[in-house]
């Protein structure tokens, strides 16, 4: 048997450079701090592009390509919104009393659906009882269309104030209550161990750790609600409404007046962008270290 002999060779070690004594070309570049990716959108290239869609409409009812019985042009819709204004349609009213009363019937049924739902989707993130007693009718309603139960509150509550507002109540209490028990998730093991630990209640758990990690998708599911209250507008002021946005546009409709029905869709609209431009605010307000 032959026996095999190994070599032992020096290790290879990094020179050693005295402290203070770099080269003059060696540096360690500083990191950059983390900062979520948050694409921004460019306000002039959305100024230039409504001004585009703008000009295709004047283009389209100028050279005739649509009827203006189905899409009149922008002076039509002008000279519209001016009649509306004064009172001079049908019906009677101001168009600022029609927004007033379509206002106050989205923004009182959403004030009411946050009350309520912010807390029954809370209840449902942090007790099993609670999700498991609310959860299966929430889950049923939820996918239903309003005109699916309108006849239902029409019958139970009449034509007044009180069946709208319920119909848009329930419009935005699904959304916001789903928020709301995601978000119950978002707070993390480590925080509440640690809240535990120090002696804390549930109450205090519930106020220090989970409300202020649920915030964020509660404030994206007011955001989601209040579009679906506008939604909701139009199938609750036709049950025998007066004044209203949805009650303005539908009576135009009856008459052929379709400036004043796009007149209509152009100021929903805008009131709407407004109410969300308002909670965008408060979302950067009350969460300013949100995905930063």
């Amino acid at each position: 048997m032959t026996s095999t002999t190994f070599e032992s060779k020096p290790l290879r070690t990094a020179p050693v450079v005295p402290h203070g004594s770099l080269p003059a070309t060696t540096y360690i570049p500083a990191v950059p701090p983390f900062r979520a990716y948050r694409p921004r959108p460019e306000r002039w290239w959305g100024l230039l592009c409504m001004a585009g869609w703008l000009a295709l409409w004047w283009l389209a009812t100028e050279l005739r390509w649509v009827p203006p019985l189905f899409l009149p042009p922008p002076d039509a819709v002008l000279r519209a919104f001016g009649q509306a204004w004064h009172g001079d349609i049908q019906g009677g009213d101001p168009l600022w009393v029609h927004a007033q009363w379509s206002s106050l019937r989205v923004f009182g049924a959403f004030v009411l659906a946050v009350l309520t739902a912010v807390p029954v989707g809370m209840a449902m993130g942090v007790n099993r009882w609670a999700q498991a007693l609310l959860e299966p009718v929430l889950e049923f309603y939820r996918p239903l269309p309003p005109l699916a139960y309108l006849p239902l509150v029409v019958i139970w509550l009449g034509i007044d104030e009180a069946s709208k507002w319920l119909l848009i109540y329930l419009a935005c209490f699904a959304p916001i209550a789903l928020a709301a028990r995601a978000g119950t998730r978002n707070a993390s093991a480590e925080q509440i161990n640690a809240l535990r630990s120090l002696g804390a209640t549930r109450w205090q758990l519930l106020r220090h750790a989970i409300a202020p990690a649920a915030l964020p998708d509660i404030l994206v599911g007011l955001r989601i609600a209040m579009g679906f209250a506008w939604t909701t507008l139009v199938a609750a002021e036709m049950v025998a409404a007066t004044q209203g946005l949805g009650q303005m546009v539908l009576n135009a409709s009856n008459f052929l007046r379709t400036d004043i029905v796009v007149m209509g869709i152009f100021v929903i609209g805008a009131i709407a962008l407004a109410l969300d431009a308002l909670l965008r605010w408060l979302e950067r307000w009350l969460l300013p270290w949100h995905g930063r």
